[in-house]
């Protein structure tokens, strides 16, 4: 399903919660048929423009497209945060790992939704700003690390959920293997430089299945710790 561009203009202040825009967002997400109150709940509750990264703060909080956050990395959109979140099917009683922190924003919103979420983040300086940000809203739900993502992060394994905005031509073997069973891990596939699919991946048994969600364009999982930044 293609995702149209919508534009909403916030209040500069995050402290406000920007009442109009989330509740035109809101909207947005009803009309394209995500009704569930949890997620709804959800994304109403974490300070969209808490993470955002420079002028993005000053322009449309909820934009339909990534926007560029430090390190030369994007953000992801919060009508994909919701598209994710309704794939993930969340209880509340989920361990889930996030992979790609940013600048926190899907980790913060996950954590509305499921027991504890384990976030890792390969640049450092983003690492140490989301962490800033958790705090801010002082969550207790998050455990964040600098580190390697593409590994997984196999101390805290298994995990109910994965999810990942970064893309890759297949699905990581260490991420599926750290998936509980009838666990679901959500990612976009496809090339690096081309529309990718973002993808459901299920644990069946011994059998992974997955359904397409939605064409998207992410920036592609990079191996090892970034050595700068």
């Amino acid at each position: 399903m293609a995702l149209g561009a919508v534009q909403f203009y916030p209040a500069d202040d995050f402290d406000d919660g920007s009442r109009i825009p989330i509740a035109e967002f809101l909207l947005r997400l009803r009309q394209i048929g995500i009704v569930d109150r949890q997620i709804l709940a959800a994304l109403e509750a974490v300070p969209r423009s808490l993470f955002l990264d420079g002028d993005a703060r000053h322009g449309p909080l909820f934009a339909e497209r990534p926007q560029p956050i430090a390190c030369g990395q994007q953000n992801t959109p919060p009508i994909i945060v919701a598209h994710v979140l309704k794939a993930l099917a969340l209880s509340g009683r989920e361990r889930v790992l996030d992979v790609g922190t940013g600048t926190g924003y899907l980790a913060a919103v996950l954590s509305m939704t499921a027991r504890h979420v384990y976030t890792m983040e390969r640049f450092r300086t983003l690492a140490g700003a989301a962490d800033a940000r958790f705090a801010a809203i002082r969550s207790d739900s998050i455990t964040a690390v600098f580190g390697d993502g593409i590994h997984g992060w196999s101390e805290k394994a298994p995990f109910d959920r994965i999810v990942t905005m970064a893309s890759a031509p297949q699905p990581p073997k260490y991420l599926i293997d750290q998936l509980a069973p009838h666990g679901i891990m959500i990612m976009p596939v496809g090339p690096a430089d081309g529309l990718q699919m973002l993808t459901r991946f299920k644990r069946v048994d011994r059998v992974i299945e997955s359904e397409p969600i939605s064409p998207v364009r992410f920036v592609p999982m990079i191996p090892g710790k970034a050595v700068r930044l």
